[in-house]
């Protein structure tokens, strides 16, 4: 029986939810009724307009005066309502005559399929816990028992974080610049954003402190508290490294057990995209209309030429003038792995490929690439953290229509790096850890299917910028260890 890979199965189940989507769109969105009977008190007469993009409310009343209400589900606009919630605050009347007669099929449809598409989310948000748990673990727990780990633990360390900060700073600077979710609207609504949000940048950045210390380790997996979860896993792990002995060696089988059906559970998961796929696009196509797809195209330019300043610029300079490799020459040994990496999407599949062009092509030593590569497959994901990041301010811009603060932003980044870490080495394992971020700023997280559609190329990408990152991780941390002050 012939099998068709994941990607071409989501591919597949875009083009399908693009044309349903499109169809109902067109055929059954815009609808225009003349309401004269079942009105509010005082209302002799209503016609409702309603289309993909707003919805249009006149009406008179017994002094023959006329009213004009314009709702824009999509982006606000000067003149009109963003949400019925703020139509219904200000004009209950108009929020009345268009819950009784104005909701077209398109919309209708576009609501169960929402709701269907939802499911696949929660599917999504089930995995996303224990699967940061047992991954992080897994790997940190993995390095007991070696010689010598603590300095060179602490200088990749040091460099994973700082790469993958620089990655992240990256994504944003690129995404405020192009604004790839505001392309299709006005610049006055793109202006609002510090005005609607006033919370200081201290008490943000004191508040994720906060957050990576919990009170309540057990309360904070139920809430869920991803940062809380996050930083209480690699305290746990670091500590239960140093005790040692049985102890370890115990937690660490329980930990390998516990992460293998995780990932079986969640590649289960994960197979279910292209249904999800299909449904989500549908509801934001009948609804929003193929507008949305001159944003998307904005999305796919913005995070590639992240990536690609990362990839090109951030770490061949970190290799030649800290890890003293000339860059093409290390590309060009790394390029096995890279290309590997690239057509399966899949870090952990490329580990024995990185191990063995790092040692054989590159150079490095077995101490070396033996420890970085699988300490990086677990927890260094650049690519991943850029893309997060990208990914959630285009949901913010294209949802809220206007820009993310300042404040709000650094919550995004500090969750991306915290989030990337926990990252399994799967395709399409970066759904499921934006899903962490996204409820972090309050996003809805049926948005993120939006982003489905193009997940698949943008995935392959960024695990090769993941493998290329570990494997110029390996360059500086041999760089450090042969060094004079190292040796002596």
């Amino acid at each position: 029986m012939l099998r068709i890979a994941l990607h071409w199965q989501i591919l597949a189940g875009m083009v399908a939810g693009c044309l349903v989507g499109l169809v109902l769109n067109v055929a059954a969105s815009d609808r225009s009724v003349t309401v004269t009977s079942n009105l509010p008190d005082g209302i002799l007469e209503a016609e409702v307009t309603d289309s993909s993009s707003r919805t249009v409310i006149r009406y008179r009343d017994d002094q023959q005066t006329e009213t004009t209400v314009i709702v824009t589900p999509a982006s606000p606009s000067k003149d009109g309502i963003r949400t019925f919630a703020e139509l219904a605050k200000k004009d209950p009347q108009a929020s009345q005559i268009y819950n009784r007669h104005g909701k077209s099929l398109a919309k209708q449809v576009g609501q169960w399929c929402q709701k269907i598409g939802g499911l696949f989310l929660r599917m999504l948000q089930m995995v996303s816990i224990p699967l940061i748990v047992t991954s992080l673990l897994s790997g940190i727990l993995s390095l007991s028992g070696r010689q010598g780990i603590g300095r060179m633990f602490g200088r990749t360390l040091v460099y994973y974080l700082a790469t993958s900060l620089l990655a992240i700073v990256t994504g944003l600077l690129l995404v405020n610049l192009i604004r790839p979710g505001l392309q299709t609207i006005g610049p006055e609504s793109a202006s609002t954003a510090e005005t609607l949000h006033n919370t200081s940048l201290v008490d943000v950045i004191f508040g994720q402190i906060e957050a990576l210390i919990p009170s309540n380790p057990i309360a904070a997996l139920t809430q869920p508290n991803f940062l809380s979860i996050i930083a209480f896993t690699i305290i746990f792990g670091v500590f239960a490294v140093r005790v040692g002995g049985t102890t370890v060696t115990r937690i660490r089988d329980i930990t390998n057990a516990s992460f293998e059906v995780m990932m079986a559970i969640t590649t289960a998961v994960i197979r279910l995209a292209p249904v999800g796929v299909f449904f989500l696009i549908t509801a934001v196509l009948s609804t929003q209309g193929s507008s949305i797809f001159q944003s998307l195209g904005w999305y796919v330019v913005t995070v590639s030429a992240a990536l690609a300043i990362h990839a090109c610029i951030t770490l061949p300079l970190i290799l030649k003038f800290v890890g003293k490799r000339q860059p093409l020459e290390y590309a060009k040994a790394m390029s096995p792995a890279l290309l590997t990496a690239f057509s399966s999407a899949s870090s952990n599949g490329t580990l024995p490929v990185t191990l063995t062009s790092v040692e054989q092509r590159a150079g490095i030593s077995n101490k070396t690439g033996s420890f970085v590569l699988p300490l990086g497959a677990t927890i260094n994901m650049d690519g991943t953290a850029l893309y997060e990041a990208v990914a959630v301010l285009f949901i913010a811009q294209l949802h809220l229509g206007y820009n993310l603060p300042l404040s709000q932003q650094i919550v995004v980044a500090i969750t991306a790096l915290l989030a990337s870490i926990g990252a399994a080495g799967i395709p399409h394992a970066g759904l499921v850890m934006m899903v962490i971020i996204l409820q972090a700023v309050g996003l809805p997280l049926e948005m993120q299917g939006i982003i489905l559609a193009v997940d698949r190329v943008l995935d392959m990408a960024r695990t090769s910028v993941n493998v290329w990152s570990d494997s110029c991780g390996c360059a500086v941390v041999e760089a450090f260890d042969s060094s004079p002050e190292s040796s002596s």
